[in-house]
């Protein structure tokens, strides 16, 4: 009996490592691909700041910068092959009612990331930009590092593009009779004080348009999430 225990875990670390070498060959093609179109990337990420050039403070600061965006735009290419190791590798160990479920929740996940991210370039960077550059702006010029520039583009994006993902992780965890809709109707007020707190955490200025622009989708999809899991 231990033998075979000890061989199933052994089955299970082997398939593993195999699923992370072939995640982290595809990610070094999309890499590799990427790198062909960095600088197209980079200047899609600098256009929200208008007229703002940024600048290289350090040597190999320019450098870094452009390898951190190929490789970030390698992670966005292979997310498909990447999630699909992981559905592979964890639904052996799921319920065939619970394994159907993440077939659905993974696609509509990257979706809903999607979704995220677009929002925040397109209508929080903006705002939160401009405010940024003005703010004392009577007694200093802004001019801005390349590598911190992007370093706040791609976090407050990334974060985005994770609270967008909330319906879909609630509807997996409805089926999985983790959570249910009185449970989240209940908890609407803490709800919206946690939606409060994390726009204010994740909101890179003080300004409270720029807060309730986020805090507004949050508990909008909060609201979204109590009729999904209804409905689930």
């Amino acid at each position: 009996m231990a033998n075979e225990e000890g061989l199933t875990l052994v089955e299970h670390l082997e398939e593993l490592r195999n699923r992370l070498v072939r995640s982290g060959i595809a990610l070094a093609i999309t890499t590799l691909f990427s790198l062909l179109f960095t600088s197209r990337f980079l200047k899609l990420l600098i256009a929200p700041a208008g007229d703002i050039k940024p600048v290289f403070l350090r040597p190999t600061e320019g450098f870094i910068t452009y390898m951190r965006v190929a490789l970030l735009s390698g992670v966005i290419l292979a997310l498909p092959v990447i999630v699909y190791q992981v559905i592979r590798f964890i639904t052996p160990g799921l319920k065939p009612s619970e394994a159907r479920y993440v077939y659905v929740v993974v696609p509509g996940a990257l979706l809903s990331f999607v979704a995220g991210v677009s929002f925040s370039y397109f209508a929080m960077l903006p705002f939160a930009l401009r405010y940024l550059l003005h703010f004392g702006s009577e007694y200093a010029v802004a001019n801005w590092a390349i590598g911190e520039y992007i370093d706040f583009v791609t976090t407050l994006m990334f974060w985005v593009g994770v609270v967008f993902e909330t319906p879909l992780a609630v509807f997996f965890l409805t089926k999985l009779h983790i959570v249910n809709y009185q449970m989240l109707a209940k908890n609407r007020k803490w709800a919206i004080l946690v939606s409060a707190i994390l726009a204010a955490v994740i909101t890179p200025t003080s300004d409270p348009f720029n807060m309730l622009m986020l805090m507004v989708p949050l508990v909008i999809l909060y609201e979204i999430s109590i009729w999904v899991s209804r409905l689930a």
